[in-house]
């Protein structure tokens, strides 16, 4: 998580493209409310390293949004449970389950369904929200969290020394 962090300040100070940290962002959203290790949540994560965004935000975001997810599950099981019993797609979803492979995705687990749909459906306003607040951060509190008397006492401190020799080299 350090690491993580650490990299994301790096991107969001440094000279990389607020798109790329956007987007790295909303992957980590869409990664965060599926379960990790199902197929869905693989395919995607080994996926998004084939499209152009900052790895270290989605690490970041991925792991704020699994933290945070015990306060939203309840509506994301809701969600996946409606579209799994949605009479239009019995048919489709009958289909799916007695295929030789996919009954193994988990499609049919409500928590997979509804994180999967509500990852989708949120990656575009996070990116979008995340492009918007990226500049404010660059513009206006950046600088006053370098100049402030926590970050100057901080990195004065030994023990920060000692974790960017661990973590960061």
């Amino acid at each position: 998580m350090l690491k993580a962090i650490g990299r994301l300040i790096v991107a969001l100070n440094g000279n990389v493209k607020k798109r790329q940290i956007a987007a790295g962002l909303a992957w980590g959203v869409l990664l965060g409310l599926i379960p990790a290790g199902n197929f869905f949540w693989i395919v995607l994560f080994i996926g998004s390293f084939f499209f152009s965004h900052n790895h270290w935000s989605k690490i970041f975001s991925m792991l704020i949004v699994k933290a945070l997810s015990p306060l939203f599950i309840f509506w994301i099981d809701f969600i996946g449970w409606e579209i799994l019993h949605f009479d239009v797609f019995y048919p489709y979803f009958t289909t799916m389950y007695n295929m030789p492979f996919v009954p193994f995705t988990g499609f049919n687990n409500t928590l997979v369904m509804g994180g999967l749909a509500s990852g989708i459906v949120l990656w575009l306003p996070f990116f979008f929200i995340f492009m918007a607040l990226i500049p404010l951060y660059r513009n206006h509190l950046s600088q006053k969290i370098k100049n402030s008397k926590i970050v100057k006492t901080i990195a004065k401190s030994p023990l920060l020394k000692i974790i960017d020799m661990a973590f960061f080299k």
